[in-house]
């Protein structure tokens, strides 16, 4: 099978890290969280109780103070990370000019990049798919059979139909604890998907969407005059002539991601768009919080 994660993005991998605001799973993980216990940061000295394992008692300050002091740590806990793909009929739009990069093709890369920093970093991560066969949910977990089965299930996805409706919905609130990170991936286009991320948002969950954008319509460097359609509704469609469409495309266009980042500025929700040409590494430096 072609790896979902090609060998060159594998390697600039190794200098990306995630990060969260605040874990808080149990384990042993790389990011601080808040609870207190035998970690590797100090963090102050307690009186000892009965039941302290001795090693964690600091002799030096007994022999300047005769009396028994617990040394105290912010304990390393693992992060959660959910990732919520968008498999509506749109997700399967490409580029005419390398029509084998789709944006699912591109959200699959993104997933399977951020379950191995997930297994690199003793991270748990779960996935949903949500699309018109319903959703398809792996719970939240970590290890390289979670990564295994994350990868076999993102081979699986097949675009189709409309995202769905609130009601189908519900084990995302089930399984989505606040306040675990969630990265939803989507086009945008559909109205369903920028509710639910206001809603988790307003839920607390740590929620940033990353919206894929094709070549096309960021420069619409289109000849001729295609026919373009709805894929969501095939009944849809329309011919063009590209020449003279193209300037009040990309200002409508232009427009309309404006007023998108603001609807979802208005409900907390971090956007970062990423277009299918774009190296993959540099969105996840910039939009997950991870630092090299």
């Amino acid at each position: 099978m072609t790896p979902l994660i090609p060998a060159d993005l594998i390697a600039r991998l190794a200098s990306v890290r995630l990060s969260a605001r605040l874990a808080t799973g149990h384990g042993i993980g790389a990011h601080s969280s808040r609870a207190r216990g035998a970690g590797l940061e100090f963090a102050q000295y307690r009186g000892y109780e009965p039941g302290d394992e001795p090693r964690r008692v600091d002799w030096k300050l007994y022999a300047r103070s005769d009396r028994f002091f617990v040394r105290e740590a912010e304990r390393d806990s693992p992060l959660t990370v959910w990732v919520l793909i968008d498999a509506s009929a749109s997700m399967a739009q490409s580029d005419a000019a390398t029509p084998e990069r789709s944006r699912i093709s591109v959200a699959r890369t993104i997933a399977a990049c951020i379950a191995e920093l997930a297994l690199r970093q003793n991270d748990r991560i779960g996935l949903i798919v949500a699309g018109g066969d319903g959703l398809q949910v792996i719970d939240a977990g970590g290890g390289r059979r979670q990564r295994d089965r994350i990868d076999f299930a993102l081979r699986r996805i097949e675009p189709r139909g409309v995202f769905p409706a609130a009601a189908t919905l519900r084990p995302v609130w089930e399984k989505i604890a606040a306040p675990q990170r969630v990265v939803l991936l989507s086009d945008g286009f559909d109205d369903g998907v920028l509710q639910l991320a206001a809603q988790l948002s307003a839920a607390n969950r740590d929620l940033v969407y990353l919206r894929l954008l094709t070549v096309d319509e960021r420069d619409f460097a289109i000849d001729g005059s295609p026919r373009f359609c709805d894929p969501e509704q095939p009944a849809l469609s329309r011919r063009v002539d590209a020449q003279a469409a193209r300037s009040g495309f990309l200002q409508r266009f232009g427009a309309a991601r404006l007023e998108l980042r603001q609807r979802l500025a208005r409900a907390g929700v971090p956007l970062h768009e990423h277009v299918l040409d774009e190296p993959i590494d540099a969105l996840l430096k910039r939009a997950l919080a991870v630092s090299a």
